[in-house]
């Protein structure tokens, strides 16, 4: 009995240490939303979403856009990186492109009437709430037509409602918070036109 007892005790000690081990190198490995640059240069299709340059158009569900300028954005050793829209509404429109465990999609409308600003665990908009999910800070470099300098850093807050739901908060340099409402997209929800040249 002692010795059945006894190899139950390290049958257990063996798989909590497998556990622990297992988290670990998933935590160190990945941040929920970013990946490493290098890691996703090298898992990007040629021609995906990560490549839209000015002038390509990009059809998202029943609506085409036409990508206006881009955002790269780094933090640290993460980096995502944002396409502004175009669909003649005059409501601005982007496009983010994150890595992590799989590639994530969000396509984000304009608030500029909005009057709420980040900080709260919790903040209510358009009668849906949405919960905060990260802060930071990120150097960038813009190019097109972007409103902004062609460098400089940006502070974001991020906020989530649901399985697809989003609410960000940015303030680029010393201008005030914009806030934008987004929803998570499926790749297969994009179509991409290229403009004519190889890149």
């Amino acid at each position: 009995m002692g010795r059945s007892v006894t190899y139950l005790v390290v049958a257990l000690a063996v798989l909590v240490v497998a556990v622990v081990v297992v988290l670990a190198r998933r935590r160190a490995t990945a941040r929920p939303g970013r990946q490493s640059s290098d890691a996703r240069a090298a898992d990007s299709p040629r021609g995906g979403p990560h490549r839209l340059a000015l002038g390509d158009r990009v059809r998202i569900r029943e609506r085409e856009y036409a990508v206006s300028g881009t955002i790269r954005l780094v933090e640290g050793d993460w980096s995502w990186v944002q396409h502004l829209l175009d669909d003649g509404s005059g409501t601005p429109h982007r496009l983010s492109v994150e890595d992590g465990p799989e590639l994530e999609l969000v396509l984000w409308t304009a608030e500029p009437g909005a009057t709420v600003t980040p900080g709260a665990p919790t903040i209510e908009l358009g009668g849906r709430r949405y919960t905060w999910a990260e802060t930071g800070q990120a150097r960038y470099t813009a190019t097109g037509e972007t409103g902004l300098p062609s460098a400089g850093t940006m502070r974001y807050h991020d906020y989530q409602s649901g399985g697809a739901a989003r609410l960000s908060f940015e303030a680029y340099g010393e201008e005030g918070w914009r806030v934008a409402r987004g929803d998570l997209l499926d790749r297969a929800d994009l179509t991409i036109r290229r403009t004519p040249g190889e890149r």
